[in-house]
């Protein structure tokens, strides 16, 4: 049988990558998708484990061939996932995840099938500003930047099946964790095989 794609989006610093290195330690046959993106390594950042770092010439001729599954230009970066990729691990029969934002999200629930669709959010715009400033990676025009972009993305929160708001960082992991084996989310997956 065909694993799950579960696409997962929220702003940036609402703490995605915590909740997520905590799930998926737990979860066998789960892969966390490495994105392409432009922008340069963070400290401790590996290529191939955090992302792929591609030109963004490499990234053009790539969206030109129709090699990613979504692709976003943010914060003046851009990312994607490759297609073949997550098809080769879902054939597989493993679960995937990709952490990606809106704009990737929207367009894969264009084409989706029985992808499940979960928005991870902070309790608060206030909250979101806290954290991203005490990261202290940022400044202060980035963050704000990243404020707006939350704003919108908190716009299209109806669109997504699922919403954890990680006010309490044990329990946002114990609903992710739920999600992930719901039966709801193994019979979507059944239905769509059938057809």
């Amino acid at each position: 049988m065909k694993g799950i794609l579960f696409v997962i989006s929220g702003p940036s610093g609402a703490g995605k990558g915590t909740i997520l290195e905590r799930v998926l330690k737990d979860r066998q046959n789960t892969e966390f998708s490495v994105s392409a993106t432009t922008r340069a390594p963070r400290p401790g950042e590996v290529e191939g484990v955090h992302y792929f770092f591609i030109t963004r010439e490499e990234f053009q001729n790539r969206i030109e061939s129709s090699s990613f599954l979504e692709w976003a230009h943010v914060h003046d970066e851009y990312y994607g996932t490759l297609r073949d990729w997550v098809r080769s691990r879902l054939d597989e029969g493993h679960d995937v995840v990709l952490d990606i934002d809106v704009q990737g999200a929207l367009q894969i629930m264009e084409k989706a099938v029985d992808e499940v669709f979960i928005f991870i959010a902070a309790p608060s715009i206030d909250e979101l500003h806290r954290r991203l400033t005490k990261r202290g990676t940022e400044s202060g025009e980035k963050i704000m930047r990243r404020l707006e972009v939350a704003r919108h993305e908190l716009e299209h929160v109806s669109k997504y099946e699922y919403l954890i708001i990680n006010d309490d960082l044990s329990l946002a992991c114990e609903q992710l964790s739920a999600i992930m084996a719901s039966e709801k989310c193994r019979t979507k997956r059944l239905e769509y095989n059938l057809i």
